[in-house]
């Protein structure tokens, strides 16, 4: 290894005694691919497989929490009981990788699938359609808003979820609260408009969020035999007026360290893009909530990370201590183990259209890789 990406390598031991072999992560990305019951699938099975040697935790694909929040075709299931076997061979192995195994837990709310739900019925915070198009699916029905004893009944869900988890052999879970989903739906003052315990002022709004780790936090007192830890996605900004600032992130982000998780995940597709509204500053979104954090709890930077020097400076000029990699490690499974071999410049940046096989890509995510334009970077073979 380099000299230089020495610091990428280095292990760590989160707050909740979880210890990972170093600074790189796997980002969750959906993979559209569970089986027709929504359970884990052989091909996702070999795509963890091809990339967990490297990395120090993975993050799997959402897993919904309720059949009411089911988001995607293909999405894999964690609301019964009888998903755990196939989870537990998912969290095995990505473990045999000498990977931590981490589950993100994930309600749609306003931005599931109508086909796809009970009865066609979105739910969220409150009865306000999406405004804009968000991930692979449009979406303009307005959901129905949660009664307070259904609120409980999802914070539940997560609760059963975890528990779940904790069976199948995962070293942790990450809370999906980020891309405009059930849990940023209810802190955003867009889509919760509620005048009750769960909404009608920034701090209720975070009310539900906090309720969620509270659960899967005594779920975890009570079932987990070894360290296990907790995670939290966000999304530092939405596009929608009223919507959540860099402000509101602040006062989320505070709210979270006070409750003592083991990281929060900055969701972007761009590590450093700088702020749009409620702070005025040149720096990038992640190297403002990096100083604002001041190492309370470890934040997660994430974003077209596409080479090593893009991970190294997410630690050395954001002082951020974990970065996450996605599409990169779809393209080149083996990405972290060129980096660590010294042999960065061996890395893969594209896709060539006949090495579906070779990288264990499952079928349904490869179809939409080559359907969508500027996704990934792909090269037809000659």
């Amino acid at each position: 290894m380099s000299k230089r990406y020495e610091r990428l390598f280095q292990n760590f031991t989160f707050n909740s005694g979880v210890q990972v072999r170093n600074r790189l992560m796997m980002a969750p990305m959906t993979t559209f691919s569970a089986d027709q019951h929504d359970y884990v699938s052989e091909e996702e099975l070999d795509y963890y497989r091809l990339r967990a040697n490297g990395v120090g935790t993975v993050i799997t694909a959402c897993a919904y929490v309720s059949k009411s929040g089911k988001g995607f075709d293909g999405q894999m299931a964690i609301d019964h009981d009888g998903t755990i076997d196939g989870l537990t061979r998912l969290a095995k192995v990505i473990q045999e990788g000498g990977a931590k195994a981490v589950v993100q837990l994930y309600h749609g709310g306003r931005l599931a699938v109508p086909r796809l739900v009970p009865n066609q019925e979105t739910l969220s915070a409150s009865n306000v359609a999406p405004l804009l198009d968000r991930g692979f699916y449009s979406i303009d029905q307005a959901p129905k808003a949660l009664s307070h004893e259904e609120v409980l009944q999802v914070i539940h869900d997560f609760g059963e979820a975890t528990r779940r988890a904790i069976i199948a052999g995962f070293d942790g879970i990450e809370l999906h609260g980020a891309s405009g989903y059930l849990l940023q739906q209810f802190v955003s003052p867009h889509s919760n408009r509620r005048q009750d315990n769960w909404g009608g002022s920034e701090a209720k709004r975070l009310n539900f969020s906090l309720a969620i780790i509270e659960e899967v936090k005594r779920v975890i007192a009570e079932y987990a035999t070894k360290p296990f830890l907790v995670g939290y996605r966000f999304s530092p900004e939405e596009p929608e007026t009223p919507g959540i600032t860099m402000k509101e992130t602040f006062g989320l982000v505070e709210a979270l360290i006070e409750h003592q998780l083991d990281y929060v995940h900055l969701a972007s597709t761009d590590a450093w893009a700088k702020p749009r509204r409620g702070v005025t500053s040149e720096s990038s979104r992640m190297e403002l909530l990096a100083e604002r954090i001041n190492n309370r709890v470890p934040l997660i930077g994430v974003g077209s990370i596409h080479t090593a020097d893009d991970a190294l400076a997410v630690l050395e000029q954001a002082n951020v201590p974990f970065v996450a990699i996605g599409r990169a490690l779809v393209v080149d499974p083996q990405w972290v183990e060129k980096v660590h071999a010294g042999n960065e410049s061996l890395i893969t940046h594209t896709l060539k259209t006949s090495v579906q096989k070779e990288k264990s890509i499952p079928t349904p995510l490869w179809k939409l890789i080559l359907s969508l334009e500027g996704w990934f970077p792909v090269e037809k073979d000659k």
